[in-house]
């Protein structure tokens, strides 16, 4: 059904010729997304960002068509973004001091850039003006992690003598050893938990599958929550490994505020208290104790290894503290021989080697 609302779509529009507006083309776009399996939030930041380019173009009085679209239209959209105060025209949150970060205006051009692409493919335009601009680049920032001592007070928060105190306490062990992504976590069905294997199959980005393992202490503690203290599902469609009180899925806002909840019961600070922190502390945790890279890239699943760099660079400062505390040659205690040389008294005596 899908595909054939695809082809009606790409047919009638390129019967119109090759001028179309963004609001209708970006009903094409959502489609042809969905079936090639992108995901929701994906689709979501692209519509966003076309939206805002649209509204820009219109409020100046400039063609929305893409094919009239240029150059000159896109960057002055871009430094209209690098100026935009943070949170104007949202919806449930107010206007804040300063303007859009590297980052958000980072992410909202590459978001525009990939439904240009498709456009392109889709024949709507000859040309892409994007290979004509070059797209600010996001500032490089300093991942956060927890410390050890953090994740202590953080767990020691939780009163695990509750069913539901024993699932948040279970969550947050499984973020801090598997490194999963929020959404990977609430989509986790049960029987995707292989409590024997250790293994817990994720679906990642784009819908991309992989084994994750799990450390014994997780294992433990899966197990007793799912025999102990998971709640009956209302539905029997609900096969989510974490629910809620009432037997519904978690969501990804819920597991947020649940790790903001007990970071600041147990008056966390100086750190993001977010469930993406986790993930950040497991990579650079697991590199310290000894993991090597090339596992750590299947085991987060991302697909090239330039993320990873930065854990990598990361764990290296860790060495080199290390190194600073517990250098062989700074630790030992001795003196060197000095003795008269013809330069004078007190340097080092000239010797021969043989």
């Amino acid at each position: 059904m899908l595909n054939g609302e695809i082809d009606n779509f790409l047919q009638e529009a390129l019967q119109r010729g090759t001028r179309a507006d963004l609001a209708h083309l970006m009903e094409g776009y959502k489609l042809c997304a969905q079936s090639e399996g992108k995901s929701p939030a994906t689709i979501a930041i692209v519509e966003a960002s076309v939206r805002y380019l649209q509204e820009f173009l219109s409020s100046n009085g400039l063609p929305t068509d893409i094919g009239r679209i240029d150059v000159r239209e896109l960057r002055r959209f871009i430094v209209h973004l690098q100026g935009r105060q943070r949170f104007a025209q949202h919806r449930f949150t107010r206007p804040q001091e300063g303007h859009l970060s590297g980052h958000t205006v980072n992410g909202y051009l590459r978001a525009v850039r990939s439904f240009w692409s498709w456009a392109q493919r889709e024949g709507f335009v000859e040309e892409n003006p994007f290979s004509q601009i070059k797209i600010p680049k996001a500032p490089k920032k300093i991942m956060p992690t927890f410390t050890q001592e953090q994740l202590r007070q953080l767990m020691g928060a939780i009163d695990t003598r509750t069913p539901l105190g024993y699932r948040d306490y279970t969550i947050i062990l499984t973020l801090i050893d598997t490194g999963m992504r929020c959404s990977e976590l609430t989509g986790l069905k049960v029987e995707d938990v292989n409590l024997e294997a250790r293994l817990c199959k994720v679906w990642g980005k784009g819908s991309k599958e992989r084994l994750v393992p799990i450390g014994a202490k997780v294992q433990k503690a899966l197990w007793k929550y799912l025999i102990r203290c998971r709640s009956e599902p209302a539905t029997p469609r609900y096969d989510q490994t974490f629910l809620t009180r009432d037997g519904r899925p978690l969501t990804k806002d819920r597991v947020e505020a649940i790790v903001e909840h007990y970071g600041k019961k147990a008056g966390i600070t100086g750190v993001r208290l977010s469930p993406h922190t986790f993930r950040h502390t497991f990579a650079v945790m697991f590199l310290r104790n000894g993991g090597d890279v090339f596992s750590l890239q299947r085991i987060m699943g991302h697909s090239t290894l330039d993320v990873l760099r930065i854990y990598v660079n990361m764990a290296q400062a860790d060495v080199q503290m290390a190194h600073r505390r517990h250098s062989p040659i700074d630790n030992m205690d001795f003196k060197l021989k000095y003795g008269k040389t013809k330069e004078g008294k007190g340097r080092i005596r000239k010797e021969t080697v043989r």
